[in-house]
């Protein structure tokens, strides 16, 4: 299984929040578009803020680590787990902490 996280190569959350709302240059959005064909963890981040829109002004910051449950969570929703039921499972145990 692949290592669903960022590496050197991946851009910035900042460049990615940039990125969704549009606020590239043509240049860079294509780098960066070319990124996103290969890079799981960097599509699923543009994702998320389209679904959650975010301002460029507010502060974005990288945790060190993602929070265990919620790397659980992403890669059930990426089909990274086996089981169907992994995302009920993982819902369920983050409703009774």
């Amino acid at each position: 299984m692949a290592t669903f996280a960022k590496n050197e190569k991946c851009p910035t959350s900042a460049d990615l929040l940039a990125f969704q709302l549009g606020d590239l240059d043509i240049e860079c959005g294509a780098e960066l578009r070319e990124h996103l064909v290969g890079c799981e963890f960097c599509s699923a981040e543009v994702a998320f803020y389209s679904r959650y829109p975010m301002d460029l002004e507010e502060e974005t910051t990288t945790p060190e680590t993602i929070p265990a449950p919620l790397r659980e969570l992403a890669e059930a929703l990426l089909h990274q787990n086996a089981s169907p039921h992994s995302f009920d499972k993982l819902v369920n145990e983050l409703r009774a902490r």
